[in-house]
């Protein structure tokens, strides 16, 4: 008799297309039914475009600086100078899974915009009315500003928890600075995945080094051709992965922020209201001019988890 391969939803094809939960806001209880039987939201336009698109100015803006643009197009358009992209060296681009180098990013973790936009009203709102009390930004935002390097490797299949930890129930929002269609390597994510739990994982290249381990697993991969204003967001167990970016020469930017509800008892691992990176708030916060965006977590009644490296452990991937 013979005996069916067992499933690897890694290989499976991302075939289907995230459904717009713009219309059930406001209609809390089927905004909550969704979440828990997806794992995942997406909202079409939910932070307005001029603010997104001045973010991606501002970021642009540090690229050009730097002699990584190409001048023969408007800076907006986000079109790299490939080869003095390629000039960097491997282990610089590398060092931390965020798509530019050290120095780079410093610059970029400084823009005051960048950190604001996390806290853009219609995103906690949005929150609010998903956790059904009030909200709590994680302050460690993360930047990919993935530049076209013969380096670049797409993130594999993974879940948030592994690196964040804490509460199960801390969400990611994950945000594009600009239109990034399918081909430009957009967000896919793992439909329903959440329900499995914790899974294993091996060693992959690519921004966090670890894959999920999905053999036996049998979820669709979504996706969709997301435009500068939406958002997607999905719980720390939810299986997700980026695209290749098929797109010569262009650069695609995205932002990575966190949220969880604001309950007593409340549960976080220390190193999420860490800056992301080797860096220190009082570098960060030079020139900024909302005081309210600085250190708002001080007086947060949290209680503290130890970070378990244990879950991290890499395991052989046999399907």
């Amino acid at each position: 008799m013979e005996i069916s391969p067992v499933k690897d939803n890694n290989s499976s094809p991302i075939a289907g297309t995230f459904p717009d939960s713009s219309p059930l806001l406001g209609l809390s209880e089927a905004l909550r039914e969704r979440a828990d039987q997806d794992g995942m939201l997406f909202f079409k336009g939910l932070i307005p475009q001029e603010t997104v698109l001045a973010l991606r100015q501002d970021v642009l803006s540090i690229l050009e600086s730097r002699g990584l643009t190409d001048s023969r197009h408007a800076l907006i358009d986000g079109m790299a100078d490939v080869e003095a992209v390629n000039r960097i060296p491997d282990e610089e681009i590398r060092w931390n899974g965020v798509g530019v180098t050290h120095d780079i990013y410093l610059a970029i973790q400084k823009l005051e915009s960048f950190h604001a936009l996390a806290h853009q009203e219609k995103l906690l709102s949005m929150y609010r009315e998903l956790f059904g009390c009030e909200v709590f930004p994680h302050p460690r935002n993360i930047a990919r500003v993935m530049l076209p390097h013969r380096d670049t490797k797409v993130t594999p299949s993974h879940q948030d928890f592994l690196h964040i930890q804490g509460e199960t129930e801390t969400w990611t929002a994950w945000i594009p600075l600009g239109d990034v269609p399918r081909r430009l390597g957009g967000l896919a994510v793992l439909k329903g995945s959440h329900k499995a739990g914790l899974l294993g994982v091996t060693e992959a290249p690519g921004a966090g080094g670890l894959e999920s381990i999905l053999c036996g697993l049998d979820y669709e991969w979504q996706t969709i051709d997301y435009e500068a204003g939406d958002v997607l967001t999905f719980n720390s167990l939810t299986v997700h992965k980026s695209m290749p970016n098929q797109v010569p020469g262009h650069i695609r930017l995205s932002c990575d922020y966190r949220y969880q509800a604001l309950r007593s008892g409340a549960v976080i691992e220390p190193r999420s209201l860490l800056p992301h990176g080797p860096f220190a708030w009082e570098e960060l916060y030079e020139g900024w001019e909302r005081k309210e965006l600085q250190r708002y977590w001080e007086n947060v009644g949290f209680s503290y988890s130890e970070f378990d490296e244990s879950i991290r452990w890499q395991k052989e991937k046999i399907c």
